[in-house]
């Protein structure tokens, strides 16, 4: 396993994040002895940086998170996030930020996380998470409940915008770099190289898109992005590997991304994402299924209040 610096923070984490939203199963569901031997295996193979927020299940991610790592927490760096607790239900304000996460410091079973992330600011008014969300998290910080902060959410130019008008430590942009979409390249990456602000990549697989058994029922890509992927997973399926593999292995490429989340909920798929992460990235192939996606249609969807969207 591969380890990079984190922005300017102290944090050296694993290039293959473990993503724990399936922990809650929101892609199907997992029992808490496979969450557990998930978790186990993650560690013993290197797997430093996990990444959880109370909207996962409505609790149940960081519930099972916090149950499968029993004595090992101090051999993790431990990502949580706060602001945004359910499909709707939402709370930036300094006082719901203070009882959202110390419920998610509870159910964690820990004193403290190593990075607090607002959940999808994209949600959220700018001025208030630049205002209010953010100094209180600072707050948090000071008393030794958080060691880093960050900004989390879709479109990459508020993502942008929010970190050049207020300090954080880190920045997670999801479903904006891999096969299908680079674009987190045109604004963010560069700007959070500049400043030195840990850059996280989240969700190689397009939340579901580029897999064998593709989008869930609740994803929000049209049709016309489920069916650009059908055609990346045929041409992989006829080269003899999983799309899933490829596209994890392009998203770990990226040499300005500090870790790549993935989410995972067995053992054997830990394994099987540790092994893609080790093999190189067969850039013909890139080609190919670039090709057989295809251009000139819109990659991304509407995502949060609608002065947002980028």
């Amino acid at each position: 396993m591969k380890y990079h610096r984190l922005g300017r923070t102290s944090l050296e984490v694993s290039t293959l994040g473990f993503g724990a939203s399936p922990l809650g199963n929101v892609f199907g569901n997992t029992s808490l002895a496979d969450d557990e031997r998930a978790v186990a295996t993650a560690i013993d193979l290197g797997i430093n940086f996990f990444d959880v927020s109370p909207y996962y299940g409505l609790t149940l991610a960081e519930q099972r998170l916090g149950t499968a790592f029993a004595n090992r927490r101090n051999q993790v760096i431990l990502a949580t996030k706060c602001g945004r607790y359910g499909l709707s239900k939402f709370d930036f304000s300094a006082k719901g930020i203070r009882s959202g996460f110390e419920a998610s410091l509870a159910r964690l079973k820990t004193d403290h996380v190593d990075l607090l992330q607002v959940h999808d600011v994209e949600f959220a008014s700018t001025e208030q998470v630049i205002q209010e969300t953010i100094p209180a998290m600072r707050e948090l910080q000071m008393e030794g409940k958080t060691r880093f902060i960050g900004i989390t959410g879709y479109p990459v130019k508020l993502l942008t915008r929010i970190a050049r008008e207020v300090e954080v430590d880190t920045v997670l942009s999801y479903c904006r770099y891999n096969l299908m979409n680079t674009d987190m390249d045109d604004v963010l990456t560069p700007f959070t190289c500049e400043q030195n602000i840990g850059l996280i990549n989240a969700s190689p697989l397009l939340m579901g898109i580029l897999t064998n058994r593709g989008a869930p029922e609740w994803h929000l890509a049209s049709n016309e992005i489920k069916e650009a992927a059908k055609r990346a997973t045929e041409v992989a399926v006829k080269h003899g590997i999983d799309i899933s593999t490829l596209a994890l292995q392009f998203s770990l490429a990226h040499p300005s991304v500090a870790s790549t989340l993935i989410g995972m909920a067995t053992a054997e798929e830990v394994k099987t994402n540790v092994l893609s992460a080790e093999n190189a990235l067969d850039l013909s192939l890139v080609s190919e299924v670039k090709k057989a996606i295809g251009e000139g249609f819109a990659s991304t969807w509407p995502s949060g209040l609608p002065e947002h969207w980028d």
